[in-house]
């Protein structure tokens, strides 16, 4: 088979991979709380290696001591590590989370920026922090938010061989139309959290089964 035929076949597999998702999950959203981009900004920080869940205990009383760029940029850096504490790596993202806000202030007039160059100069913002700022606060679909989910189940589902997420979001994003790029990452969770699970995937129980290399399927007696 051709490598243009290989394309085809799996961009065919990954908009039907696309439609059951919907279908199971069709009021899928970003799980984490927020009111305006800045705190959006924010969560989306603290969530790195930690859950959507954590990150929502946390922020209201860190919303409310600290509701914006210019309080957050003056804040007291150990009151503001001991907000965030249990997010985990608290001092690094308390640093970035002010080193952020300080440059939203001086620089891009206190509004976060809505350019993905301009989102990717600010102190702990990669390509998936910016892909869910850009997204979900101001809904410009850029590419493809490649979190712990979508670079597991991705790659489960065989539409990607790499573990790199920069490389994950290129193949995904040849893959699944544009206006879904952040709808697919957001399903792909969704997915992941309920079925899909990292100790212990339940192929059985799955719809995309047939449409999974990896599912392994057990005969229920």
């Amino acid at each position: 088979m051709s490598i243009t035929r290989k394309l085809a076949v799996k961009k065919q597999r990954s908009l039907e991979i696309l439609l059951r998702l919907k279908r199971l999950y069709p009021d899928a959203k970003c799980t984490l709380n927020y009111e305006t981009t800045v705190q959006l900004l924010v969560a989306t920080i603290l969530s790195a290696q930690c859950t959507d869940e954590r990150v929502n205990k946390v922020t209201p009383e860190l919303f409310k001591r600290f509701p914006d760029a210019p309080s957050l940029a003056l804040a007291d850096r150990e009151e503001l590590e001991n907000l965030v504490r249990s997010t985990g790596f608290f001092r690094n993202k308390a640093k970035n989370i002010q080193g952020a806000c300080q440059k939203i202030v001086s620089e891009f007039g206190g509004k976060v920026p809505d350019v993905m160059e301009n989102l990717l100069s600010l102190p702990g913002v990669a390509r998936k922090t910016a892909n869910v700022v850009l997204a979900n606060g101001y809904g410009i679909i850029q590419g493809v938010t490649v979190d712990t989910h979508v670079k597991r189940l991705s790659k489960k589902l065989g539409l990607t061989e790499h573990s790199d997420p920069i490389k994950i979001e290129r193949d995904l994003m040849k893959l699944i139309p544009q206006p879904d790029w952040e709808n697919f990452s957001i399903l792909l969770i969704y997915h992941g959290r309920s079925i899909c699970k990292a100790r212990k995937p339940d192929c059985n129980h799955c719809n995309l089964a047939n449409l999974c290399p990896s599912a392994e399927i057990t005969e229920l007696i």
